[in-house]
């Protein structure tokens, strides 16, 4: 909060210093490897690897160089389609030194998915992870390209289903396993830059601050995803305020199990870090507790993220007591509403007393508000902190567009540096969320109060939050629209205590056609992800619907909280 005034209308103004930071982020990142070259800047544990601020800088610039030497342009989009590792962060740097615009794919995404994803944004290239438990990523670009299986070594990669992917690298342990016909070896593609190329000093004069550097997909309420576009002064700006929320120096390693391809990971967590000289430690490719508690122990981590069912996994996990977790002091908290008690064990038995809250969507880069270390626990575990500095909030009147008395509910707005460019050339859906004086409309109700701390009560929109993914309804529907038998569909969230929501699907089938529920996942398995996939599957003749025909999903959610005998779950 900006002061100690009394409000009385839900707005509020962040504090003007410090400075927003207008340097590009490779820019920015030069400078702190001057101040600190020699100290430990990366950790990834299960990958056995570590880099300092110089050598990250330099491996970062060689892969800079030989994604300019591919013949990519400032501008161009570039994929990556991976869990965490440290080839995630080198990409990150490496594209923000280079200009071009890093794509961020989720590993959970499935054929239809990354081919929309893909050709949406028109990507040039895209480094991939081979395969990861039951997926096999190079098997779904093959089942999208099936020409790329004759394509010689080095040669731009032509497909009709992909036509503006020239280039694939998979990425390897250098030495190990077969070639992968069609595509490159990641290992191959760093030997072929150079550190000290003197392209890179040119392409960073050109480059600015404002420029697009970050695209990530947000599901759409109309079907298909939607590329929020950031720039460098949205992202490294948030990450800046958030790592000072959070009071990180240089002394600090953050332990970061929260997913990279996600805005909490890019940002509340490489950047937090990075634009503070601290180290970013990374315990897993996935989120598995028991290597999140080693990797905090073995080194010695002040700072630990996660979404609530990822700290319950830990706190609950058989062996949690064996683990000295000590040293930690702060971390964030967000994806989904925190359950208090999750929040007391946190700081007790997890050492977090500085633990703080945030809140924020991707399309804001994403954080807007946060708790603070030393905010009351009260506040702490019953809103999401308040507005972080250089921004302004308000919650409006949905009707009216009137800022509502302090108390009221009405729904979230946010604007300043943070607010996204727009949607990826879809300047209609950029005008629906982003008003003409610049404001966000968040689609989240919220309450205010009097010393600007917020509260988020619900949705105007009928998203759901299932273990910090954010998951639209319509997104599903329209995909099982597609089943043969499926004439009418309706998808809402239920309350889940693991997950804080679970998905239903209430469905009528077409006259005289018989469907069962396992026939309904069959058809959506490897074509959506895991997490979209509906937990409960029902078949109704009819929906609840009002007098004009407008279909009441609240009351199909509170046919099933009743059926299954399931409690709303009490969240700070």
């Amino acid at each position: 909060m900006s002061s100690q005034q009394t409000l009385t209308h839900s707005h509020a103004q962040g504090a003007p210093r410090p400075a927003l930071i207008e340097q590009t982020i490779g820019a920015f990142f030069d400078d702190m490897v001057a101040r600190f070259p020699e100290r430990e800047a990366l950790v990834s544990a299960h990958q056995k690897r570590r880099y300092t601020y110089r050598q990250l800088q330099t491996e970062s610039r060689r892969l800079a160089s030989a994604l300019l030497a591919l013949g990519l342009k400032p501008g161009d989009r570039i994929g990556i389609w991976s869990h965490n590792n440290a080839e995630w962060v080198l990409m990150q740097l490496a594209t923000a030194m280079a200009g071009l615009v890093l794509v961020n794919i989720n590993p959970a995404y499935r054929t239809a998915e990354v081919e929309y994803a893909l050709n949406k944004v028109a990507c040039k290239a895209l480094v991939t992870m081979p395969r990861f438990k039951t997926s096999d990523y190079l098997g779904m670009l093959r089942e999208l390209a099936p020409e790329w299986a004759h394509a010689k070594a080095g040669e731009a990669l032509q497909s009709k289903t992909l036509p503006h992917l020239q280039h694939v690298f998979w990425i390897d342990v250098e030495g190990e396993g077969a070639d992968e016909a069609g595509f490159s070896r990641f290992s191959a593609l760093l030997k072929t830059g150079d550190p000290q190329d003197a392209r890179l000093a040119q392409v960073a004069r050109l480059l600015h601050n404002q420029d697009a550097i970050n695209i990530q997909f947000t599901s759409g309420t109309t079907g298909f995803p939607k590329g929020a576009t950031l720039t460098h002064r949205n992202i490294l700006n948030n990450g800046f305020f958030i790592g000072e929320a959070m009071k990180l120096t240089e002394q600090d390693r953050l332990c970061i199990p929260v997913p990279l391809y996600h805005c909490f990971g890019m940002v509340l967590g490489n950047l937090a870090v990075l634009t503070h000289g601290g180290c970013i430690v990374y315990p897993n490719d996935a989120f598995e507790p028991l290597s999140v508690l080693q990797t905090v122990q073995d080194e010695k981590c002040t700072g630990l993220h996660g979404v609530p069912t990822m700290f319950i996994a830990e706190l609950d996990h058989p062996r949690f007591a064996e683990f000295d977790l000590s040293t930690l002091r702060t971390g964030i908290m967000a994806g989904s509403p925190c359950p208090v008690e999750v929040m007391k064990r946190v700081q007790s038995e997890m050492h977090m007393r500085e633990v703080t809250i945030a809140y924020g969507m991707t399309e804001t880069s994403p954080v807007s508000c946060q708790s603070s270390t030393d905010t009351p626990l009260d506040k702490r575990v019953s809103t999401v902190g308040g507005v972080q500095p250089h921004l302004q909030i308000k919650i409006i009147d949905p009707a009216s567009g009137q800022t509502v008395p302090v108390g009221e509910r009405g729904e979230f707005c946010t604007k300043g540096y943070s607010v996204m460019q727009g949607y990826w050339e879809d300047p209609a859906r950029t005008a629906e969320a982003i008003d003409a004086e610049g404001w966000m409309h968040t689609g989240d109700l919220a309450t205010m109060d009097s010393e600007g701390y917020v509260n988020i009560v619900g949705r105007i929109k009928d998203m759901v939050i299932r273990g910090g993914e954010n998951v639209y309804p319509r997104e599903i529907e329209e995909f099982l629209y597609r089943h043969p038998q499926v004439q009418d569909v309706q998808v809402v969230g239920v309350p889940d205590a693991k997950f804080g929501e679970e998905l239903c699907a209430w469905i009528i089938t077409k006259p005289g056609q018989d469907l069962t529920a396992d026939e309904v996942r069959a058809f959506c398995q490897g074509k959506i992800a895991h997490y979209k996939v509906p937990r409960y599957i029902r078949f109704v003749d009819a929906f609840p619907m009002t007098v004009t025909g407008k279909i009441q999903k609240f009351k199909i959610r509170e046919a099933m909280v009743r059926e299954l005998g399931i409690s709303e779950q009490k969240t700070a």
